[in-house]
Order: C-alpha cells, then structure tokens, then sequence
C-alpha cells in the first residue's frame, strides 16, 4: 500500500494538478495550515484525509502528515510537483521489488516558465519514496530531509517541480525562506554582520551563474543567479538583525 503524504498552505494555484497526477495511489494524506484561499476544498474532492492545524516548520509538519499515514510505503510530494506516468510506473516497480527502503527521485525544477537544466538545478536528486517503518523527517524548520535505516537506491524519471511561476513567487519565496533560514542558523549559534551577508550573496552569485553554469540556461539562468543571491544576502541580513534584538 502506498500513502502520499503533501502538506498546504494557500497552494490553490498547484494542488489541483499535483493530487490529479497521484490519483492512482492508494492513500492521499493532506495537512494545511491555514489556507486562506481554496486549497483545502479542492483537496477534499481528491481525499477524505484531509486535515487543518497549525504551523510548527516544514520539517516536523512533514512528520505530522507521516505519523496520519497508514502505507507500508510513503510517497512524500510538495503542492507544486507533478508525478509523471513514466515516475508512477517506476515508484510501482519499486515499491513491488523492493529491493531499497528509500529511493531519491531527480527533479526538474522550472523558473518563470523555463526548466532548469543547471545552476544546481539538475539532476537534484531528493529522498522522496521510503518505507515507512524505515523512515521520519528531521525536524528543521526549512530544508528538511528524511533520514532512512537501509538501503537507499536511485530512480530515473523525474518529478516535476513548479518551483517559481512568476517574479511575485520568486520575490515571497526569497523573502519567507530567508527569514526561515536566518532562525535556523541562528538556532545553531552561528553569527553574521553586513560584511558577511554582502560576501555571502556574491559568492552566491558566482557559483550559480559561473560555477554551476546557469549561465547556460539563458535570461531565467541569470535571474535564478540574482535571486539566490538575494537570498542568501538577506538570509545573513536578517541573521544580524536577530542578533541585534538580543540583550547585551
């Protein structure tokens, strides 16, 4: 039995084409956190397992969705990513073989309406498939991972990813996720200043565009160069403004 696990907020936008595209599993398991606009209505036409709670970060949200999950295997799938015909048929081949008790799925990932072929992008392998009695998420607030006891294997087909539709995602992302990321590095005792910030969103910028060739991807590769240096220049920002709100 296969549960696919996806945690919302507002993705009214996405969720229909991604629960369209994992119909055939056996079990949908969705938790949204206070969606204001249609997600949750459009998920309960897909499942009866839909369920509403608060937001405590990406990653103990993810254990949530998995502790309500009744499969032997769990497909873990973000609101705007797409499991093709070609990936379903391997997950099944998988999940009959069992030969691993994860597999990481490459994704390809699309910036303002171009996939991208570089810059980091591609291959970006991620543990997505796992037993369930094998594995659980890591409880970081952003950029979690599943950690699995076992064998990890690989799969061919990628799972399509709506990273950025527009300039406005790219702008919130930036903004939601630099902020998550400030906390988390903060948490871990690290400490920024403005210098810091300022050499982090260069270095950043030359490895995406120059190093990881992103250049290769044309008007989107330098955009997506832009972008993740902003993030990391505001991530290290917003790192020395919580530092300063502490008491001295």
């Amino acid at each position: 039995m296969l549960s696919v696990i996806i945690i919302t907020k507002n993705e009214a936008s996405h969720i229909g084409r991604c629960l369209e595209s994992v119909a055939w599993a056996d079990e949908i398991v969705v938790l949204d956190s206070g969606s204001e606009d249609d997600t949750v209505s459009i998920c309960r036409q897909y499942t009866d397992k839909v369920y509403e709670t608060d937001w405590p970060g990406f990653g103990i949200q993810k254990q949530h969705a998995l502790d309500k999950a009744n499969g032997d295997w769990i497909l873990s799938v973000d609101a705007d990513e797409v499991v093709t015909s070609e990936l379903r048929a391997e997950i099944e081949k998988a999940i009959q073989q069992g030969n691993c008790k994860g597999y990481e799925i490459p994704r390809l990932s699309s910036y303002c309406g171009r996939q991208m072929r570089h810059g980091g992008w591609w291959p970006d392998y991620i543990l997505r498939l796992f037993r369930r009695d094998c594995g659980r998420f890591t409880d970081s607030v952003v950029h979690e991972n599943i950690i699995v006891q076992g064998q990890i294997g690989r799969l061919r087909s990628p799972l399509l990813h709506d990273a950025f539709v527009n300039l406005d995602e790219v702008l919130h992302k930036v903004d939601s996720y630099s902020s998550l990321g400030a906390e988390m590095l903060y948490q871990r005792g690290v400490r920024s200043s403005l210098g810091k910030a300022v050499l982090k969103g260069l270095w950043t910028f030359i490895r995406t565009y120059w190093i990881k060739a992103a250049f290769l991807d044309g008007r989107q590769g330098l955009m997506l160069s832009i972008s993740n240096a902003e993030g990391a220049y505001y991530k290290y920002l917003k790192l020395l403004e919580l530092q300063n709100r502490q008491p001295r």
